[in-house]
């Protein structure tokens, strides 16, 4: 008896980028990788540009003041105004200055993200995703499955699922302690909550759903409750206590 092997269609590939592993998996048939490589390209670009490691990039220049704001690209522009606008619309728990310096990462990993699927779009793509360190856009289907079936990590054992959702055309978004120990903390006190594990938000863009993710996480087990009043974003908390919690819209396998 022979074994069938099931060759799946597109590409699929992994580069380092921003410090994580960047995951895109193309399902079309006939792609061209130049495509491919105009995303990593951009990643890579964001990378030099929002880089709070790098000596030279714009944001430690403004963090350093040897660079205004108002003379920086476009790009960092806008995205220090869009943080300054989730501040806002967070009560304070997004803050691009809660390290004490200016970082924006927790907006400019999903923008970039969702920039990369609109240069994949426009090259024709219909049906890919992009994993950036586990938040990630889907579009399309995972051809030849009907959709994307996408595993959200339990926060306290990282062999294990806390969910399984079954999409198309999402971005998900999750903020927990497991990925990089307490990164995340309250603004407002500059202590890392307690009482949740973890939040995932899902909706149409990334960037706003990691920013919501972080925000609601930073606020702890009221975040839960503050993810629920969000317009066109679903939400699932998992509490200290390991209560699950999810709104209504909240996709389920």
């Amino acid at each position: 008896m022979s074994a069938v092997v099931s060759v799946l269609p597109g590409v699929r590939r992994v580069e380092q980028v921003m410090g994580m592993p960047v995951v895109v998996d193309v399902r079309d048939e006939d792609v061209d990788d130049a495509h491919v490589d105009r995303m990593f390209a951009w990643l890579r670009w964001v990378d030099a540009t929002f880089s709070t490691y790098s000596h030279d990039s714009e944001i430690t220049r403004i963090d350093r003041g040897e660079l205004a704001p108002e003379q920086a690209h476009p790009d960092v522009r806008w995205v220090l105004a869009r943080c300054e606008e989730l501040g806002r619309e967070t009560g304070g728990y997004f803050d691009a200055l809660a390290t004490g310096r200016l970082d924006p990462s927790g907006l400019v990993k999903g923008w970039s993200v969702d920039r990369s699927v609109e240069l994949l779009r426009q090259a024709g793509l219909e049906n890919f995703a992009v994993n950036a360190g586990g938040d990630m856009r889907l579009v399309g289907r995972a051809v030849p499955d009907p959709y994307w079936r996408i595993g959200i990590q339990h926060p306290l054992d990282r062999s294990e699922v806390a969910a399984v959702l079954q999409v198309n055309d999402l971005a998900i978004a999750t903020s927990a302690a497991y990925a990089r120990g307490d990164h995340v903390v309250d603004p407002h006190t500059g202590h890392a909550p307690t009482d949740v594990l973890s939040i995932t938000i899902v909706g149409p863009e990334l960037a706003t759903a990691d920013a919501y993710a972080t925000a609601a996480f930073a606020m702890g087990a009221g975040g839960a409750h503050w993810a629920a009043s969000l317009h066109g974003y679903q939400a699932m908390a998992i509490l200290a206590d390991e209560t699950v919690l999810t709104t209504g819209g909240f996709p389920d396998g």
